[in-house]
Formats: C-alpha cells, sequence, structure tokens
C-alpha cells in the first residue's frame, strides 16, 4: 500500500510517519483485502490537531475519517480507529459485494465546477443568468450497483454521490435524507 503523510503548516516527523505506516496498515489489512494507497493529512485546529486518513481500495470504494484530539498521536489513533470501525461494520457487505465483481470497478471522466455563490450581489439584478465559473476539475463517475453506491456513500461520509448504474444505462444518485434514510434518484 502507497502512504502518502504529510501536514499543513506543521511539520511531520519520521516517527510519526512511521507510526501512522505501521499501526493503519494492520488496521486496514484486518478489514479490507486490497487497499491501493492511503492518505493522512495533520492539520492544527485552535489548540487541537486534526487527522484527515482516506484509504482507497482496489474495487474503488474509499473509506475516510477525522479526528481531533490535543495530541497529534492521540489524533492519529482516534481516526484509525473511527476508519477501522467503519471497515468492520461494512466487512461483510464488502466481502459479498466482491465475491459478485468480477472486474474492477470502471469510471467515467467528467467536468466538476465551484461556482461563484451571491453573495453582496445577490441584492443587486444580475446581467445574466449564467453563473460564474471560479474552478473547473476533472471527476471520475463510478459504474456501480445501487448498493455498492449507498456503501461508498456511507464509506466516504458524502451526502450525495453520483454514480453510474451498472443495471442500467445511464446516471444515478444516492443522497442521505433529512429523515436520515437513503434516497435514490434513477431517471
Amino acid at each position: 500500500m502507497r502512504y502518502q503523510i504529510s501536514g499543513k503548516q506543521i511539520d511531520i516527523g519520521d516517527a510519526l510517519q512511521t507510526h501512522v505506516k505501521d499501526e493503519l496498515g494492520v488496521a486496514v489489512q484486518k478489514y479490507a483485502q486490497r487497499p491501493t494507497d492511503a492518505n493522512v493529512i495533520f492539520s492544527k485546529s485552535g489548540h487541537e490537531f486534526v487527522c484527515e486518513a482516506t484509504v482507497h481500495l482496489s474495487t474503488g470504494l474509499n473509506a475516510s475519517a477525522k479526528a481531533h484530539n490535543h495530541d497529534i498521536y492521540g489524533a492519529f489513533d482516534d481516526c484509525r480507529e473511527k476508519m477501522e470501525k467503519q471497515l468492520r461494520r461494512y466487512k461483510r457487505r464488502l466481502k459479498d459485494h466482491h465475491k459478485q465483481r468480477a472486474e474492477p470497478v470502471e469510471f467515467d471522466g467528467a467536468s466538476s465546477y465551484i461556482l461563484a455563490s451571491g453573495g453582496e450581489s445577490e441584492a443587486i439584478e444580475p446581467e445574466s443568468l449564467q453563473p460564474m465559473i471560479i474552478a473547473e476539475m476533472q471527476t471520475k463517475i463510478a459504474t456501480l450497483s445501487v448498493g455498492e453506491a449507498v456503501m461508498q456513500m456511507e464509506l466516504a461520509g458524502a451526502p450525495v454521490l453520483v454514480f453510474r448504474n451498472e443495471g442500467k444505462d445511464g446516471l444515478n444518485v444516492v443522497y442521505r435524507r433529512d429523515d436520515g434514510n437513503i434516497g435514490w434518484i434513477d431517471p
């Protein structure tokens, strides 16, 4: 597994990097058989350290966790425990989907845009209805079953996931509803 361990405006020493590789490697190997890479970012928020970790699996699924603690090692350990809990919770579902899927997840390219919010200019009548594009990026849309899409959304902690339904042609959306249930849009 490849590791990318970095700090935002803080130095990450060799001892912490070794600790992260050892502990995260053991935790992930226990529940996910084919991790490909891990991205761990440390930062400081006020008087606390923040650790954000994302592990990419070869099936196309991502698991992510975030934790805060007064100690940088404590922040990582809390983050690792959250990720381990997520992977443990979904282990049975992950295994079932791995057995059914003979080939890796396919991805299609798509453009992702960041639009300017109205902000103070909302009170002024806009000259045109075209939004101002601040940034354009490339993103990938996975071809998944509905169950895999829900699992991916929950593992990533995302409120919404756009995916190509492998059973049909066309894009689908799964999202977390306000009542806590999962919504599925199948056009």
